[in-house]
């Protein structure tokens, strides 16, 4: 940045790489490469910036090729040895063109604030194309150091200056995190939840399908390291609370949950039951069969159902003047629950989801473990029962806020955190679970969701098109690349840049909480993030070590 502030000064220690050469506003613009570069080290994905007259363009690399003058050229091309006529055709008589999509327009010297800036023209002729330098990202994308709206992710290909996202326009709207198996979802998950509780920005309710967040989790295979990483109790202590659906698998890996969660069957709605209709595979007369058993028993409808014996469940169809073979199914269906040891009759000690309305009011984060119990259809059960009624809390709490227009009134922004979320959304289940009603509510109740899977072709378009932000790794099925570009405007680019990420630690980051697509290079969840986190466990350490000392040795 010139002393003036202008950043003027800049262009002319950047390090050219091409000129443009020609372009659509539509499809984007060509670039020839300087002769002195080497098409290896252009790599799909890498961030630039193209120098007009009165304009900067922040720019994505999205394809290469390579060309000739003269067709001709190519019919008869030098030997490896001939290193002199490889020379003489570098440059003149073969050259690379670089596909480049322009992503944002700033004059010069201006940087990003929140409005983004759409890019509404292209550059001339042989506008020089420039590499990008650390002020050129801080300028787009933010700094953490400066500005606590921001959240560090990552650096950009080939650069080591931090790519932030707006963590402000993160939470206000529901976001998604996609990549194939093995990619490390689950990594990029705990790096922006940590970026949300470092930032106090929303309070999170994770379900942890996996253990993977609460306490350690196991190192991301092929980081070569081995052994485990910290999860969020670690780092941020008390601000996180265990609720475990398994307590002795909780406590055999060390710890004490905060709280152990039972639900009892009169808490289980009928339309938590079609929920999950395809993972229990009920026929379509099911959600008419179990609405009969309510209108009779009311809550109690479940705990009525389950504790007819198998023989008598058609004398209670007949009573109930439902279908027999369909409430006979249903009931056999539905009997699965009672294997479920955090499933009881009746709760003897305090509701789960009160609790967890406590802790959520007071700031602190939910991760509900699962212990031992992840099969699909303890998670989605459990899963919709708990955010159904935290949604209907929410619901009534937000509207007493709209009425009142008092502070105090005002719910923290809670961010719910669900993997295999094509389970929970795909075009069937999204008109009948409560995570397509939060997908669809934009967070007019203060609730939005974090969705984690590897396979968006399955999430229903509609939700998907309304994720405000989606970090996405690499994905090689055709079907996924479209169903994560569902929405987005010139995809055409991004699609070839998507199938060309490194299968570990790199993503591509695009929507609402950035001003622009960029691929980054993840930071290394390590012993480095933990301090920059506040680490409380060494903190924790510390302090007891401390303490130890003056008991042994006085103050």
């Amino acid at each position: 940045m010139d002393a003036d502030g202008s950043g003027n000064g800049r262009a002319g220690r950047r390090s050219e790489i091409g000129v443009v050469t020609k372009g659509t506003l539509t499809e984007g613009v060509e670039m020839k490469l300087n002769s002195d570069r080497s098409v290896e080290d252009v790599k799909a994905g890498k961030f630039v910036v193209i120098e007009g007259f009165k304009n900067e363009f922040f720019s994505m690399i999205t394809d290469l090729s390579l060309d000739a003058t003269n067709p001709e050229i190519l019919l008869y091309p030098p030997h490896d040895g001939d290193q002199l006529l490889h020379s003489v055709l570098n440059g003149s008589s073969t050259y690379v063109t670089v596909s480049l999509r322009p992503m944002l327009m700033l004059e010069k010297g201006e940087r990003v604030e929140d409005d983004h800036r759409p890019v509404k023209t292209i550059p001339s002729h042989f506008s020089k194309v420039v590499e990008a330098e650390e002020e050129d990202v801080s300028r787009v994308f933010g700094s953490e150091a400066r500005d606590a709206r921001y959240f560090n992710m990552g650096t950009p290909l080939d650069m080591e200056t931090p790519v932030c996202v707006n963590l402000n326009r993160f939470v206000e709207r529901s976001n998604g995190i996609f990549g194939k198996t093995g990619t490390g979802k689950s990594f990029l998950t705990r790096l922006v939840l940590c970026g949300l509780i470092k930032q106090k920005k929303a309070v999170n309710l994770i379900y942890d399908m996996h253990n993977e967040y609460g306490f350690q989790a196991m190192q991301e295979s092929g980081s070569g390291k081995g052994g485990f990483v910290k999860g969020l109790k670690q780092l941020f202590g008390n601000q996180v609370a265990l609720f475990s659906l398994d307590p002795e698998s909780t406590r055999k890996r060390g710890q004490q949950p905060d709280h152990e969660v039972y639900i009892s069957c009169d808490q289980v709605a009928v339309e938590d039951v079609i929920a999950l209709q395809d993972e229990l595979q009920l026929n379509p007369t099911a959600a008419e069969s179990a609405y009969l058993v309510y209108a009779m028993y009311k809550n109690r409808w479940l705990r009525q159902l389950l504790s007819v014996d198998g023989p008598d469940i058609e004398q209670f169809a007949e009573d109930l003047g439902a279908n027999k073979s369909s409430l006979s199914a249903l009931h056999r269906k539905l009997k699965r629950f009672e294997s479920f040891p955090f499933m009881v009759e009746r709760l003897d000690g305090s509701d789960a989801v009160d609790t967890m309305m406590d802790y959520i009011d007071r700031g602190i984060h939910i991760v509900l473990e699962f212990g031992r119990q992840t099969s699909m259809l303890a998670y989605l059960l459990v899963a919709n029962i708990i955010s159904r009624r935290i949604h209907e809390k929410y619901v009534r709490k937000s509207e007493r806020f709209y009425a009142t227009q008092h502070p105090k009134d005002q719910p923290r922004h809670l961010v719910i955190t669900i993997e295999e979320a094509h389970k929970f959304l795909n075009p069937t289940a999204v008109k009948q679970t409560i995570f397509g009603t939060i997908a669809r509510e934009m967070r007019k109740y203060y609730v939005s969701l974090l969705v984690v899977d590897q396979r968006p072709s399955g999430i229903d378009e509609e939700v998907l098109s309304q994720l405000g932000t989606k970090i996405t790794a690499l994905l090689n099925d055709e079907k996924d690349i479209q169903g994560v570009l569902t929405g987005v405007s010139n995809a055409a680019g991004l699609r070839s840049v998507l199938a060309s990420l490194d299968s570990k630690q790199q993503a591509l980051v695009f929507g609402h909480a950035v001003p622009m697509p960029v691929v980054v290079r993840t930071r290394d969840y390590d012993e480095a993030f933990y301090r920059a986190m506040g680490d409380v466990d060494d903190e924790e350490k510390a302090a007891q070590g401390k303490a130890a000392a003056a008991a042994v040795f006085g103050d």
